[in-house]
């Protein structure tokens, strides 16, 4: 923890975002493994995730990559992960539930974001599998795939932001559109999959949950 903290302390990252808005996101990716922390990457294999995958892995194929998977994803998505981990070659460590979507089917369902029981649902199916994953590894820095646009919380974080746990989060693709990543999904012949689910919201724009 202590390093985290120091790292925390070390990085104004105010400015920094100022002057890694000028870069690429290969760039910003190359800067960051320049720094010798611990790094780990994320994945829940959303539609554009594969650019950060194919992007970190080509710069450092031995990174680790963290899947925590709610249980609940489409066919289509689970495809298009094991066609990723496959043509990337990428490190996965998987984390799901402890309890399965059967049990969890027969005693809670999937709740509303209304209902009392929504909390215990997130905490559940995305927050336990994340919380384990980050404390087996206890990185420094970890690389995600958020973007300005995506949520009003997102608009306002820039490429460096930090988790609750003094975690440095890294998003290099932060002020791409997706028009830009469709070119870049072109250029490199990568494959993207719209059919995704998030059981834990119900509007693509609200927060999941993570990254508050």
């Amino acid at each position: 923890m202590g390093q985290k903290m120091s790292l925390q302390s070390q990085l104004n990252i105010e400015e920094l975002n100022k002057g890694l808005e000028k870069l690429t996101p290969n760039q910003i990716i190359e800067w960051i493994f320049d720094l010798k922390k611990k790094t780990i990457l994320t994945t829940n294999f959303r539609p554009y995730e594969v650019a950060i995958l194919h992007l970190v892995s080509k710069e450092n194929p031995s990174i680790k990559t963290i899947w925590c998977d709610t249980g609940y994803n489409t066919p289509q998505t689970y495809k298009h992960a094991e066609e990723l981990i496959k043509e990337l070659d990428l490190n996965i460590y998987l984390y799901v539930p402890k309890q399965t979507v059967a049990h969890r089917n027969s005693v809670l369902g999937i709740p509303s974001i209304e209902d009392k029981n929504h909390v215990l649902f997130t905490e559940q199916v995305k927050l336990e599998p994340f919380k384990r994953a980050m404390s087996e590894h206890q990185p420094e820095i970890w690389f995600t795939n958020l973007r300005k646009g995506q949520t009003s919380f997102r608009d306002n974080i820039g490429v460096l932001s930090f988790s609750k746990d003094g975690i440095l989060k890294v998003s290099p693709f932060y002020h791409w559109s997706d028009e830009d990543l469709n070119k870049y999904l072109e250029e490199h012949k990568l494959p993207n999959e719209f059919k995704y689910f998030d059981p834990t919201k119900v509007e693509s724009n609200r927060e999941c949950g993570l990254h508050i």
